[in-house]
């Protein structure tokens, strides 16, 4: 019936004249060594039927043998025909052919959790060989965080027959990677559970991008909130700093100079608390020299020696050759002394702070990896600490302003912010490395200056008025009565308004005698960007000064596109007023 021979057809033909010319020599070696083979013995080969296709037979024979020679008396044999499954078999070997083409790491395990099947995407993912792990229960060490995870994701497959979602997992080589898996349970021909499917696809890439771009839209809407408090904030600590370092030229009893120098001091210590802020939301630039870190990291590193505990070791190796960056030294210095003082603060008991500079290239891959990150040459400072580590909850959170860890009173919470905004200002960028009780890690990437770039700076004097009127535009009454007693003090003449109307009305009024316009950017009734229009119109060589309490590379772009050169950052002191007076009304 497998055949379709009749039984006339076989007789006195050659068995060997049916099988496969492939199968021929396997069939010779087994008779061949007939009194070797054991009693039981089992082999497949490939039988012509009548219609001359070829079907596979699965054959056990059992040798009966004479008690005394041990000759081979009879050979009984049953057997199959295993063609389907020979058939699936291969369909099996060329659908693994195409899932080891996949990119995707996709594997099968049974309910024992062995593995039944591993593609080469799945060696290339986690960097075990197919012959590691076949045949062994699934290397649930791969996984990150997971015992609870796990259970609830075979409840799942249980009731749905499918699960999909994200993994952390752990490479051979130790590397955590985050996965999109897609799981489905395999049931038999009776409907019952029989492995499961699992295929992965490494998002590790992808969610590190995510991260930064909503770690970055979220700064965006912080920075948008601080900017406007700080533009508040500096009305308020403009009229005081100036009024108290005008109160020292005329009081001169001890005790109230003591008075005045705390209430400078404070004044000056909320300047600064908000010129973080400011820096924070919209990367402020101070001023850009050539710098050497090298001489910087010098320069922490003996602070930290002497003023840090005995307990703290400190480690620094720096190049010879460090290449220089465009930058404020003293802004630099400032987020070199914030993770240094982080990382003392994470060593209550002690440990190591290490300060690394190196110099790298950033290529295409690295750019892809990084939102923040452009090809060329960078200089990278490594901070790092074997402290308390920072948890993963936290991580995303550090660069906000006023968020910390820190005990009340111990901690602004401006201290990494001040970081992200001085850098990103600096045209650079920082990545955190952190793990709970090992220690933390900031590498802060600056652009590096190509070699024959040369910066100048000078050096200005505080000079003295010679009668001039200057015409002060500002809707704060505090801000304006505290500038107008300033420069008369300092042998200027002033006229005051408190919007641009005013201003336009005294202008006009007064433009032979007006020298120059100091004039606030926010104002209500009209604004300075608009009056400092109406005034050009007026006179199209008239000297301004721009002021504002929020001071931002996008409103610097937008007063210089009318042509204002100079801008005042409030709280500005007097001696900032006089010197940038002075150098606007002696340029040509």
């Amino acid at each position: 019936m497998l055949l379709g021979y009749a039984p006339e057809e076989l007789i006195g033909h050659s068995a060997y004249e049916f099988f496969h010319p492939d199968d021929l020599t396997l069939i010779s070696q087994t008779h061949s060594t007939i009194l070797e083979l054991p009693d039981t013995y089992t082999v497949t080969y490939r039988f012509r039927r009548k219609d001359s296709c070829y079907i596979w037979f699965e054959t056990t024979s059992r040798t009966v043998r004479n008690p005394q020679t041990n000759a081979a008396v009879e050979i009984h044999t049953v057997s199959r025909d295993i063609t389907e499954r020979k058939q699936a078999e291969q369909k099996i070997r060329e659908q693994v052919a195409l899932l080891n083409v996949s990119t995707e790491a996709i594997f099968v395990r049974d309910l024992d959790n062995k593995i039944l099947f591993w593609n080469k995407g799945a060696e290339r993912l986690y960097g075990w060989k197919n012959e590691e792990v076949l045949g062994k229960e699934t290397p649930e060490f791969f996984h990150k965080k997971s015992t609870f995870q796990l259970e609830e994701i075979h409840n799942i497959l249980a009731v749905k027959g499918e699960w999909r979602g994200e993994l952390h997992k752990i490479t051979k080589e130790g590397q955590p990677i985050i996965v999109d898996s897609h799981w489905t349970l395999v049931r038999d021909e009776y409907e019952q559970p029989k492995s499961i499917l699992v295929v992965n696809t490494d998002i590790t890439e992808k969610k590190q991008l995510e991260s930064q771009f909503l770690r970055a839209q979220r700064m965006e809407s912080l920075g948008t909130l601080a900017s406007g408090i700080a533009h508040d904030l500096n009305n308020v600590f403009a009229p005081i700093l100036m009024t108290s370092q005008l109160l020292e030229l005329t009081v001169t009893d001890e005790r109230s100079q003591e008075w005045l120098e705390i209430m400078e001091a404070s004044a000056r210590r909320g300047a600064d608390l908000v010129k973080q802020v400011v820096s924070f939301a919209r990367g402020v630039e101070g001023d850009r020299t050539i710098v050497q870190v090298r001489h910087l990291i010098s320069e922490v590193k003996q602070i930290a020696k002497e003023t840090f505990p005995k307990s703290i070791d400190v480690y620094v190796d720096v190049p010879p050759v460090l290449w220089t960056v465009s930058g404020d030294a003293t802004q630099l210095h400032q987020v070199l002394m914030n993770l240094c003082v982080n990382a003392r603060d994470a060593m209550p008991d002690g440990g190591t702070l290490s300060i690394l500079g190196e110099n790298i290239v950033v290529d295409e891959h690295y750019v892809r990896m990084n939102i923040d990150a452009k090809i060329g040459r960078y200089i990278v400072i490594t901070v790092s600490d074997t402290g308390m580590g920072i948890p993963a909850d936290t991580l995303d959170r550090i660069f906000e302003p006023f968020f910390t860890t820190k005990e009340r009173g111990k901690g602004s919470g401006l201290g990494l912010s001040t970081v992200i905004g001085i850098i990103k200002s600096h045209r650079g960028f920082v990545n955190v490395y952190s793990e709970v009780g090992q220690g933390t890690q900031f590498k802060v990437y600056l652009p590096a200056l190509e070699e024959t770039q040369t910066l100048l700076v000078e050096e200005l004097e505080l000079p003295q008025g010679h009668g001039e009127l200057i015409l002060v535009v500002d809707d704060e009454v505090a801000i304006r009565k505290i500038t107008k007693t300033s420069l008369e003090t300092y042998s200027y003449r002033v006229l005051t308004a408190s919007d641009g109307i005013e201003a336009i009305a005294l202008y006009a009024q007064h433009k032979s005698e007006i020298s120059l316009v100091l004039i606030d950017m926010m104002m209500p009734e009209m604004d300075g960007p608009t009056t400092i229009r109406t005034l050009q119109k007026i006179e199209p060589q008239v000297k301004i000064i721009g002021v504002s309490g929020l001071v931002s590379n996008d409103k610097l772009a937008k007063v210089a596109a009318l042509g204002v050169k100079t801008f005042l950052s409030k709280p500005y002191t007097t001696q900032e007023l006089l010197t940038t007076l002075d150098e606007v009304l002696h340029s040509k």
